[in-house]
């Protein structure tokens, strides 16, 4: 081949790959504008706005994405009801929703566990199971068939028990009680005779306040204060058996989601990541003061739950999971992932972190 020759097919082969490539590299610069809805309200710190929140995550993506991806948010009731974000995102009326799993159990029942499990793993422990023990994989498996993308956006961290209208002394003194607990915990209580009510955030002060409901779980002290929880109850039990940890969900159409390039995808991740660690960190950085002025200033009697309440509260959560899991095959199938991945990290929590807080740190 003579130079000219050789020149030629040089340009020709630059040419096809040009062509090639072009697709991919205006694909990789394309911007996209997305709508976000969520299950709470305006103005909820940690569920809507502040550090490691769904709006902090959206401007986080915006400028990690150098504005190749920009996320409107809209809180419950500005686009969409409190609890439609499953179905909104799913059709693709919107792009993604801000929720907790446990709202899906009459469309996924299995969905309840990547929110949090009665009696089961803390922050590091449910953390360590969706990212490296299989969790995120059966989490995806389970909303493929609803065009969605799940993944964790955030944690409270262990929640309080919550707020009762009159002391719970005996197993007996939940019999009748009407009470506001979503997710697993609600079919514990139901086998102890509570009757189960789940209602959004904003409408359980003035259920709790009317007399509606007897008794409220939502977050913790800093949470619970803000809605005026304590002006309606004054009897607020601590540690949450029902809720070791929350994590908060971030469904993705799955459509939109493979329109995006890769490098989007992996900032999606990636800020999602950090707002799960940035709003837990609030969390404890915050519910501490918030905990000392209920007690100290606003006349809450606050305290855990008789040991024979927890005892069996435990006794009932056991047979309850194991009932659902043969019930269900996909249920069966989270919950053996659940199941043997927390009874070895228990294993370690209990040579580390249990140790060190209870006898190390506190030199018992």
């Amino acid at each position: 081949m003579d130079r000219r020759g050789f020149l030629g097919a040089g340009l020709a082969g630059t040419a096809a790959v040009a062509t090639i490539a072009a697709p991919h590299v205006a694909r990789a610069q394309q911007s996209f504008s997305w709508k976000m809805t969520n299950a709470y309200g305006p103005g909820a710190p940690f569920y809507v706005t502040g550090p490691g929140s769904p709006t902090y995550f959206c401007e986080l993506v915006g400028k990690m994405s150098g504005g190749r991806l920009t996320i409107q948010h809209f809180a419950a009731g500005e686009l969409i009801p409190a609890l439609e974000g499953f179905d909104a995102v799913s059709s693709g009326t919107v792009e993604m929703n801000a929720a907790n799993s446990y709202f899906w159990a009459g469309k996924v029942p299995a969905a309840q566990f990547f929110t949090c499990v009665p009696f089961g793993l803390n922050f590091q422990g449910q953390n360590a199971w969706i990212y490296h023990g299989g969790g995120l994989q059966l989490w995806e498996e389970l909303y493929d068939p609803f065009n969605l993308v799940p993944m964790p956006l955030g944690n409270t961290g262990v929640q309080m028990s919550g707020w009762f209208r009159k002391p719970i002394e005996k197993v007996e003194d939940f019999k009748g009680l009407k009470m506001r607990i979503p997710g697993l915990a609600g079919k514990v209580y139901a086998q102890l005779g509570v009757d189960v009510k789940l209602l959004p955030g904003g409408e359980i002060f003035p259920a709790l306040e009317r007399g509606v409901i007897d008794a409220a779980e939502f977050v913790g002290p800093y949470q619970d204060r803000r809605l005026g929880l304590q002006k309606a109850a004054k009897y607020y039990y601590t540690t949450g058996w029902h809720e070791p940890n929350n994590v908060t969900e971030l469904i993705v159409n799955k459509t939109a989601w493979n329109s995006l390039p890769d490098d989007l995808k992996e900032i999606v991740r990636a800020a999602a990541a950090a707002c799960n660690v940035i709003s837990h960190t609030w969390c404890e950085a915050t519910n501490g003061e918030a905990m000392a002025d209920l007690v100290q200033n606003q006349g809450v009697i606050a305290g855990p739950y008789p040991k024979p309440v927890v005892d069996k509260l435990r006794d009932v959560t056991a047979t309850t999971l194991q009932q659902l899991a043969d019930s269900d095959p996909k249920i069966k199938k989270v919950y053996d992932s659940f199941t043997s991945f927390a009874a070895k990290h228990s294993q370690w929590a209990g040579l580390s972190e249990a140790v060190y807080q209870t006898q190390i740190r506190r030199g018992a």
